[in-house]
């Protein structure tokens, strides 16, 4: 039978051991957190992304986006030939009237004399998947479009890589689209965007 001295001696032991695994557990999350900081802000200088706002969350304004998206997506895909990051932006500076005019045009045409508003900006995103990608939360520059109130749920894809010219009903981004993203990232930011669940993206962490 164990003895009062004996049963104090493992109790203490227990509790500096469990102390010890407490401690390596609050290291190893705020470790994980600094990667994932750090790999969100490198992602975030290599990426441009496209944002469309609906004025609210009604089917019909739901749908409105949805026609407007299609639009300037096509409008860009017909005139936009950009090799690198910076010229994707430097042709989205110079045709925001352009976009903005297409934008508008939909509306008009759809019925709605919602105001629209085009521009190129940095906005806080959340955790957002894009097909089988997903991208942490935190800042992006992006081209936004504002329908109206721009309180509704809305739309992006990655405009650098031209991944938003990828057909958007298809549930996976297809190979040639994960190849330029791959082109831009590192191998780990790579590894952790196309991770197919929360637990990898952790496990992708915690592993390395």
């Amino acid at each position: 039978m164990m003895t009062e001295r004996k049963r104090k001696w493992v109790m203490a032991v227990s509790a500096v051991i469990l102390s010890a695994m407490l401690t390596a557990c609050v290291w190893r999350t705020e470790t994980v957190s600094a990667k994932m900081e750090t790999a969100q802000k490198h992602m975030a200088e290599e990426v441009l992304r496209f944002h469309v706002l609906a004025n609210s969350d009604s089917k019909e304004d739901q749908e409105l986006k949805m026609t407007v998206k299609d639009e300037v997506v096509s409008w860009l895909e017909a005139k936009m030939d950009c090799d690198s990051l910076e010229e994707t932006k430097n042709f989205i500076r110079s045709h925001l009237t352009g976009i903005e005019e297409v934008a508008e045009e939909t509306v008009r045409r759809e019925g709605y004399s919602y105001p629209v508003q085009a521009a190129l900006e940095w906005t806080d995103f959340p955790e957002k998947s894009y097909g089988d990608v997903t991208f942490p939360a935190g800042s992006y520059e992006a081209l936004r479009i504002q329908i109206g109130e721009a309180k509704g749920h809305n739309w992006w894809c990655v405009l650098y890589p031209n991944l938003c010219f990828i057909d958007s009903v298809q549930a996976v981004v297809p190979e040639k689209g994960k190849k330029q993203l791959k082109h831009v990232l590192t191998d780990d930011e790579y590894d952790m965007v196309t991770a197919t669940s929360k637990f990898k993206v952790k496990w992708f962490f915690f592993g390395s």
